[in-house]
């Protein structure tokens, strides 16, 4: 199923909703280019969310050095900047496509500057979340998935009777097709389990334990259900 748009009419062009999709894009770009130079996995691993070092500087600054602060917050960006980081061609594919088609409405509910932090503190929370349940883990954490999730919730819980444009492949034709809002949230669930297909070269170990990511993904759904309940 490729969702294409939804029924429901926005009156303001979503101008956060362009840039974030461009702002991806052009950092997976980015990606490509550093793996073809040897360099994506240092890049990454300095980058992408890793629940072990984050706890593990914050452990060392609270009760061995407090030098180690500048080392937390350098570590704590990486929360901010692994939202705009993706391990594959799928995963960019798939999250982009639904930023695309449910991103647009999100924004215009909340205007574009809420739409941004809103984005932006869903990404981040997830990540937080995902260091909590697994501080130990030395996987870099990357990917809007959290963001995204939130963004499914809070469509959902503004639209539940929303129809989506849906394309349906079946061999070599295309069948146009509607359906509704919530089977989105369980077909995105599924489509990431298949995230690894046309995965990067990121050394050492890869990137995003299932597991951790699912349950950070999970979260972010509720973090955009719970906003958009509280906005009314």
């Amino acid at each position: 199923m490729i969702p294409i748009s939804d029924n429901i009419r926005y009156w303001n062009k979503p101008i956060i909703n362009y840039w974030l999709i461009g702002i991806n894009i052009a950092v997976f770009l980015w990606e490509l280019k550093l793996e073809f130079s040897d360099t994506l996995g240092y890049f990454v691993n300095s980058w992408g969310v890793i629940p072990a070092q984050i706890s593990g500087a914050i452990t060392n600054a609270l009760f061995f050095n407090s030098a180690a602060w500048i080392i937390v917050i350098w570590r704590i960006f990486s929360l901010l900047f692994g939202i705009f980081l993706h391990g594959s061609f799928s995963q960019i594919l798939g999250n982009m496509l639904f930023l695309w088609v449910f991103g647009k409405t999100v924004e215009n509910i909340l205007g574009h500057r809420r739409y941004l932090i809103f984005y932006l503190a869903a990404g981040i929370l997830t990540g937080v979340v995902q260091i909590l349940a697994a501080p130990s883990l030395t996987v870099p954490l990357i990917g809007s998935n959290g963001a995204i999730a939130a963004i499914l919730g809070a469509y959902i819980m503004k639209f539940p009777k929303a129809k989506i444009h849906t394309i349906l492949p079946l061999i070599i034709v295309y069948i146009p097709i509607e359906l509704p809002a919530f089977l989105y949230i369980l077909w995105w669930f599924v489509q990431q389990l298949f995230y690894g297909i046309g995965s990067l070269n990121i050394p050492p170990i890869g990137v995003n334990q299932s597991g951790v990511v699912f349950w950070g993904q999970v979260v972010g759904l509720c973090i955009g259900a719970a906003f958009m309940r509280l906005k009314r």
